[in-house]
């Protein structure tokens, strides 16, 4: 079975760092991908994924990343639920990266050469 995806999109917001009890890094950050065509209007939209990234990319996403910064990840699709306080499920659909690269910013002050590939 496969299970790879692959998304290039912008970050809608400032990553953000955390740890888990055992010290993992993790950021979960939210990634916005253009669709490849126009709606009725004449207007690209946009789909927002929820991904998570652990570890050294993490950390590195965090360090060097902000707000329209463009990124590509490539890594699996994951389903997860919990129950919330009234005691309903809550599905949740996220990529989990296996690999983060650097592209560039709305800025332009990242630039994909200053940096390599960085792994888990």
């Amino acid at each position: 079975m496969i299970n790879q995806v692959t998304l290039v999109g912008r970050l809608t917001k400032d990553p953000e760092l955390r740890y888990t009890p055992d010290g993992k890094a993790v950021s979960n950050i939210t990634l916005a991908v253009n669709r490849n065509f126009r709606n009725t209007v004449g207007n690209y939209e946009a789909d927002f994924v929820q991904c998570i990234i652990w570890k050294k990319s993490a950390e590195n996403t965090v360090q060097y990343c902000k707000k329209g910064a463009t990124i590509g990840i490539t890594g699996r699709i994951q389903t997860r639920r919990y129950e919330n306080q009234e005691g309903k499920y809550v599905y949740v659909t996220e990529v989990v990266a296996e690999r983060v690269q650097f592209i560039g910013s709305k800025q332009n002050d990242i630039k994909p050469k200053d940096f390599e590939h960085i792994g888990l």
